[in-house]
C-alpha cells in the first residue's frame, strides 16, 4: 500500500514538474527564490517541483481604460478626459521582478501623467490638439514603464469633456460658424449665377454679331453677284448691239433715215433739225430707186 502511495506522489511530482505554454505566453522560473536569467517557453517546459515557482506572463497586447480623470488646464479651466493605453509586455522576468503589480503600477503612472501634461496645455489647445496630446502621453508612459519590460504601443484619447460653460460657448460658436459658412456658400452661388448669367449674355451677344456680320457677308455677296450679273447682261447686249450694226448696210442706214425723217416731219414743231447732208441723202434715195427698179 505504501508503495502505491509513493508510486501516486511521483506520478504527481513528474506531472507538476510539466508545463505546456502556448505561443503567447512565457514561464518567469524562481528557484529557491533567484529568477532564473531567461524566461521559459513557448511548449513544453519541465521545472523542479516545491524548489521552482512558476509564474506565467502573457505577451499579448493588452488594452487598458483609465476612466474619466478630471485635469487642470493651463488656463485653470477643469477638464475631463478618459483614454486607452495599448501596451505590451515585451519583457517577462523584468515586468516580474521590477514591479509588483505591471498594470496598476502603469495605471497610476497614466493619471498622474495625463495631469502633468494636460496643465502645460491651454484649453483650447486641449480639445484641439487631440494627436499630439496622445504623442505625448505615449513617450512620457513609455519612458517609465521600459523598465518594467512593458512597452506602450499607444495612447488614444476618447472622450474629452469641458465645462458646462465652455460647452455653451462652443456650442453658440458653432452655430455662428455654421451661419457663417451658410452665408458664404449663398454669397458664392450669387457670385457664381452672376457669372455664368453674364457669360451667357456676353456668348448671346457674340453669337449674335456673327450671325449679323454672316447675314451682311451674305447681302454684300448676293449684291456683288447681281451686279456681276447685270454687267454681263449689259456687256452682252452691248456686244449684240455691236454685232448688230457690223452686219448693217448703207442701204439699211437709209431707210432709218428716211423713217426718222417721216418722223421728224410730223412733229409739230416749226424747226427741223436734220444731221445728215439733204443733197447726199437725196442722190442716195435715187441710187436705191433707181437699183430697185432694174431688179
Amino acid at each position: 500500500m505504501l508503495t502505491y502511495i509513493l508510486i501516486g506522489l511521483v506520478v504527481l511530482l513528474l506531472f507538476s514538474s510539466l508545463k505546456v505554454l502556448p505561443e503567447y505566453q512565457r514561464l518567469v522560473v524562481l528557484r529557491l527564490g533567484r529568477a532564473l536569467p531567461q524566461a521559459k517557453g513557448p511548449g513544453l517546459v519541465v521545472i523542479i517541483p516545491v524548489i521552482d515557482t512558476p509564474i506565467r506572463v502573457d505577451l499579448r497586447e493588452r488594452i487598458m481604460e483609465i476612466p474619466k480623470q478630471t485635469c487642470i488646464t493651463r488656463d485653470n479651466a477643469p477638464i475631463s478626459i478618459d483614454f486607452l493605453i495599448y501596451l505590451q509586455i515585451v519583457d517577462p522576468l523584468a515586468s516580474v521582478v521590477n514591479v509588483q503589480n505591471v498594470f496598476q503600477a502603469t495605471e497610476g503612472l497614466a493619471t498622474t501623467t495625463l495631469r502633468a501634461v494636460i496643465g502645460d496645455i491651454a484649453l483650447d489647445d486641449v480639445l484641439s490638439k487631440r494627436d499630439e496630446i496622445n504623442q505625448k502621453l505615449r513617450v512620457k508612459l513609455d519612458e517609465v514603464t521600459h523598465r518594467w519590460g512593458v512597452q506602450v504601443n499607444a495612447v488614444e484619447i476618447k472622450e474629452i469633456l469641458p465645462p458646462a460653460e465652455v460647452q455653451e460657448s462652443m456650442t453658440k460658436q458653432m452655430a455662428a460658424e455654421r451661419t457663417r459658412r451658410a452665408m458664404v456658400t449663398e454669397a458664392e452661388g450669387t457670385k457664381q449665377a452672376q457669372i455664368l448669367r453674364a457669360e451667357g449674355e456676353k456668348t448671346a451677344r457674340i453669337l449674335e454679331a456673327e450671325a449679323q456680320k454672316a447675314s451682311a457677308i451674305l447681302h454684300a455677296e448676293a449684291q456683288r453677284e447681281a451686279q456681276l450679273l447685270a454687267a454681263e447682261g449689259y456687256a452682252l447686249a452691248l456686244q449684240k448691239i455691236s454685232e448688230a450694226a457690223r452686219h448693217l448696210d448703207n442701204n439699211t442706214m437709209l431707210i432709218q433715215y428716211l423713217e426718222t425723217l417721216k418722223n421728224v416731219g410730223q412733229s409739230p414743231s416749226a424747226k427741223w433739225i436734220v444731221p445728215v447732208e439733204v443733197t447726199g441723202l437725196a442722190r442716195q434715195v435715187g441710187e436705191l430707186i433707181s437699183n430697185h427698179s432694174k431688179t
